[in-house]
Formats: structure tokens, C-alpha cells, sequence
């Protein structure tokens, strides 16, 4: 069993455990469009509407709360600029660009894999 860094509060971290910090992260990082707005800012740096246009079938709302929640556990960066009219920029942060190599295997699984994943739904829909 790995050693696992404690929580604030001294206690080991259990994504398993509801209340848990590190079950929140996991919900965070696993939610699919933090994936995807990962991915695309993996390429530099977008502005809100660049996000928005490339990732398909994102409501405004959707989009807006996933970035403050990227935002808040650090992974992104809200740059806002004095310009009329007004101009925000995201990035990711260092601890972002950490997650790289997770989602975009994640990513790459999925591409990979989409084939067997559909040939398995339609044997499982045919029952």
C-alpha cells in the first residue's frame, strides 16, 4: 500500500469516504468537461468564447462553473484584461499541467478503444 499524504485535518485521504477532500478532487478531475477544457487549454492559452466554441454541446452555465471549479482547486488560471470590449483568458497552472498525461490518456483510450465500446453496446442493446 502506498504511503498517502494527510489531509489538512491529519487524517489519510479515502476517495472512497464521502466527505473526503480527495473524492472531491477525483469528482473534479473525472467530470468530462474539466477533461475536455483540460485538453484544449493543454494547447496554451484560450479565451472563454475559444472554449465554448470547441467544446461541443457545453451550456454557457456548464462551462462557466466548470472553469471557477478548475479555478478554485488551482488547475486553472483566470487572467481578466481592461479592454473594451472586456478580455478573460484561461491557462492552466503548473498543478494543470500536471494532470497532461492523465487525460490525455484518458483521451486516447477512448479514440483507441471507441470500436470495441461500440460493438460491446450493440451486443448488450441486442439482448
Amino acid at each position: 500500500m502506498r504511503d498517502l499524504p494527510m489531509e489538512s485535518g491529519g487524517v489519510q485521504p479515502n476517495v472512497y469516504a464521502r466527505d473526503c477532500g480527495s473524492r472531491q478532487v477525483l469528482d473534479r478531475i473525472g467530470d468530462r468537461w474539466s477533461v475536455l477544457v483540460v485538453l484544449i487549454l493543454a494547447e496554451g492559452t484560450k479565451r472563454y468564447g475559444e472554449l465554448a466554441q470547441r467544446i461541443e454541446g457545453i451550456s454557457q452555465k456548464m462551462l462557466t462553473q466548470t472553469l471557477r471549479g478548475l479555478e478554485r482547486d488551482g488547475l486553472v488560471t483566470r487572467t481578466a484584461h481592461a479592454s473594451v470590449p472586456p478580455r478573460v483568458d484561461y491557462a492552466l497552472t503548473d498543478l494543470g499541467r500536471s494532470l497532461l498525461d492523465l487525460v490525455a490518456g484518458l483521451e486516447s483510450w477512448a479514440t483507441n478503444h471507441l470500436a470495441e465500446v461500440e460493438a460491446a453496446r450493440a451486443r448488450y442493446d441486442a439482448r
